[in-house]
């Protein structure tokens, strides 16, 4: 993952009355329309839930595990400085393309 978790819009009261399981549907596939979801395998739910997968439910289960570990880091770093920033995108991309990129080393030996 790269960046922040990505958050639906809220759905219309003409969505909740509506068909709401295919409205919230619509919501995550909406918050994914320029995200890879096999990048980013989680997303808050406005209003609902926390949703994650993985390619087991192991897998979705340490997804959420994760989302819950970057939640509590988040209100951590808010409650200590209401005034803290994002992190710049070269600072983020730089952090991603060391464990995912073509020559990620973060954690192992440099690969040639």
């Amino acid at each position: 993952m790269n960046g922040a978790v990505p958050c639906t819009r809220s759905l219309s009261s003409v969505q909740t009355s509506g068909d709401y399981e295919k409205e919230t549907g619509r919501q995550i596939l909406d918050a994914f329309s320029s995200i890879s979801p096999l990048e980013t395998p989680m997303v808050l739910v406005a209003g609902h839930a926390p949703f994650t997968w993985g390619a087991n439910a192991s897998k979705a289960v340490y997804h959420s595990v994760i989302l819950e570990e970057l939640a509590r880091m988040a209100q951590l770093t808010e409650s200590l400085n209401p005034r803290a920033r994002d992190l710049e995108s070269h600072v983020l991309d730089k952090h991603y393309q060391r464990k995912h990129g073509p020559k990620a080393v973060y954690g192992q030996e440099e690969r040639a």
